[in-house]
């Protein structure tokens, strides 16, 4: 293994590059970095030093294992874990067996067993080097052959399947690039698509069949805020709109028929903040409110195809809950706190299946039984041999922003200080502080397990702070609006709210603060650097918006009116104006801070053009700028090989550029 480069030796390669400058003695140095993957380039980046590679091994070790759905047999369930550099599809026959594994993809797949069958044929969803073009493939188990199902050049989506296993829902843009339209197939006939519904301009998606295979459960997603349910009939394409439960705009989220198919499932906002799950009598068109007393979002469902018994997840400040519904008798399941998803019944209706994600464990595959609520984990993922116990759990807190509002963040902290020579608690200095910003901005920070987090805080001793600003899901649907459009610095403002509290606590060091975030957090985090330019020591911009002109200019054609939707239309003048002035890479002269730029070339969502630009431009200033390039990635690094580089090389830059030194 090769040692790090001395400062002295450092010193010499660029004093010998003399007029060849800088820049060629730095990528020399990167040259020469035997870890770094071949598609990935690098400029400015140092050879990362072995330690970091040997510190951060066994976190990047860690596993985790998602429920995928249960065999139509009874005998087991599908999961989804990585083994080797990429996620994979594996069968359990029982809890706590061995991991069967199923597909052997260079890419990342996901996988789901066709219902009402009992060959245990799968079908396969997966794009090449993270374009998002997504194809989907039949993998015959009985015959271990795999079949395209799709074009393999547009994007397809996989939707609901039929309950007999005889038809499939696919999503798909291939009409024109642009346009998703909904295509119906047999999910074992290559070539079957046929075109059942098209409306350009507008983007509909399928939701579920009904019990007899003649309708589809369909809804037109508009933005966040607003979009419609319908029923499409399955031969003749037809659409029949559904009436909301209050008459006016409203989000429109999870969908599912009832067992029979007389009653419609939904959740909705119509009545409050919040989307709250409701029945709908198909026939009469009236609805019944279900949770009217749930405060909060109602996120997934789940039906029981033996019964009318609902299972539901319900978001309760990042945490997930999970609620049965019988009849009129609705019980709370006991389960860990943490994130909850992938509900499915069992084929009896016996168990409920499940992934629980907790801060501080990897997610795991469970059931629970459902006449004694016992809680059974059917995985046990690998912690590369850390202890459990040193994972550690956030802290909820809310901060002031400068309008007075209150914003929710949750804090991790390094457990306690170590004890001094004299076996006395040692006085902590004060800690670093890393901000990291969600994505979306319709998403949310949610309490789940992250392995590099916990590297940050136990190995590090950095406090990570990962607050959900305003815009973010969750805490319902005037907060979710507030920074839409014109709205969009109020969001980078609530981090000056967070600047302030961390300011005002005797832990926490005010001097060594860093942001990072992905994608629209990509943004955020530039945006904050522009902001408070001298409150930040560094900034991590991972496949994020530099500026919003290019950004809806050049992102993928089947994604910009529903980008436009939420931040503006950017071929409108004051829109465009407003851009100009709050686009990061326009005031690239306002960052003081280091600078670290990560992005995967094949990004369809946020170009490749948006690092690009911002690199550039903050390097133009004088301020040091590290990029991390990688030629088969999309929107972010989903190769083990290449995240565990970007891991290290993000180690490397905050030890340099926010730790005190040694």
């Amino acid at each position: 293994m090769m040692k790090q480069f001395s400062a002295a030796v450092a010193f010499s390669l660029v004093a010998l590059a003399g007029l060849r400058g800088a820049e060629k003695a730095d990528a020399t140095i990167a040259a020469s970095d035997p870890r770094r993957p071949a598609a990935i380039a690098t400029e400015n980046v140092p050879r990362v030093p072995a330690e970091i590679f040997e510190r951060l091994i066994q976190y990047q070790s860690i596993r985790a294992a998602g429920f995928g759905g249960w065999n139509p047999t009874g005998e087991g369930m599908i999961i989804h874990t990585r083994f080797g550099n990429s996620v994979q599809v594996h069968y359990v026959r029982e809890p706590g067996s061995r991991r069967e594994q199923l597909t052997f993809m260079d890419e990342p797949v996901r996988g789901e067993l066709i219902p009402g069958v009992r060959d245990g044929a799968l079908l396969l969803t997966y794009s090449r080097g993270g374009s998002e073009n997504d194809q989907v493939m039949l993998l015959d188990r009985a015959n271990w052959r795999s079949v395209e199902l799709t074009d393999g050049k547009s994007r397809n989506l996989l939707g609901p399947v039929r309950r007999d296993g005889s038809q499939m829902i696919v999503h798909s843009n291939q009409r024109n690039g642009r346009d998703v339209d909904i295509y119906v197939a047999n999910p074992r006939e290559p070539g079957s698509m046929k075109l059942l519904f098209s409306r350009p301009g507008e983007y509909w998606s399928a939701r579920d069949w009904s019990p007899d295979g003649t309708q589809l459960l369909v809804s037109r997603y508009v933005s966040i805020n607003e979009s419609y349910p319908a029923l499409l009939d399955a031969e003749s394409g037809k659409l029949e709109p559904l009436p909301l439960p209050v008459e006016g705009a409203a989000a429109v989220g999870a969908m599912a028929y009832g067992v029979d198919g007389r009653y419609a499932y939904l959740t909705c906002d119509s009545r409050g903040e919040f989307l709250q799950l409701y029945r709908l009598e198909l026939a009469t068109k009236k609805y019944e409110l279900l949770t009217e007393d749930i405060s909060w979002d109602v996120a997934d469902i789940a039906i029981d195809k033996h019964s009318e018994r609902v299972a539901f997840t319900v978001n309760e400040n990042g945490a997930g809950r999970v609620y049965v519904l019988e009849g009129k008798e609705r019980r709370r399941l006991e389960l860990p706190l943490g994130t909850v998803g992938s509900l499915e019944f069992s084929p009896k209706g016996e168990q409920l299946g499940l992934t629980i994600s907790r801060a501080d464990a990897p997610a795991e595959a469970y059931s629970v039984g459902l006449s004694d609520g016992a809680l059974t984990r059917w995985t046990y993922s690998e912690t590369g041999g850390l202890r459990p116990d040193s994972f550690v759990q956030p802290q909820a807190i809310r901060f002031t922003s400068f309008d007075g509002k209150k914003i929710p963040a949750y804090v991790f902290k390094p457990k306690s200080a170590k004890n001094d020579a004299a076996g006395k608690a040692a006085k902590p200095a004060k800690r670093p502080v890393l901000i990291s910003i969600h994505g979306g901005p319709e998403s949310q920070y949610r309490p789940d397990f992250s392995p590099i987090t916990q590297f940050y805080v136990n190995q590090l001793g950095v406090c990570y702070i990962a607050p959900n600003v305003r815009g973010s899901s969750g805490y319902g649907k005037s907060y979710l609006k507030l920074d839409n459009a014109m709205l969009r610095e109020d969001s980078v403002k609530d981090i000056g709210g967070l600047l302030d509290w961390i300011a005002a606590q005797p832990d926490l060091d005010k001097d060594r603060v860093a942001v990072m975030g992905g994608s629209y957090g990509g943004f955020m985090t530039l945006a904050s650097l522009v902001r408070f330019g001298d409150r930040f020591r560094a900034g991590i911009d991972v496949v994020g918006i530099a500026n919003f002109i290019t950004f809806l200019e050049q992102t993928s054609p089947y994604r910009q009116d529903l980008r436009r939707a939420e931040y503006g239309d950017e071929r409108q003048s004051e829109t465009r104006e407003f851009f100009t002035r709050v686009s990061p890479a326009l005031n690239a002269d306002k960052i003081k801070s280091a600078l670290l730029v990560i992005h995967g070339r094949n990004d369809p969502r946020v170009p490749f053009a948006e690092a690009q630009q911002i690199a550039d431009r903050v390097r133009g200033t004088g301020r040091t700028v590290w990029t991390v390039y990688a030629d088969n990635e999309g929107h972010g690094f989903a190769k083990r090989d290449n995240r565990d580089y970007q891991t290290a090389v993000e180690v490397l830059f905050l030890q340099q550029n926010l730790l005190p030194a040694k």
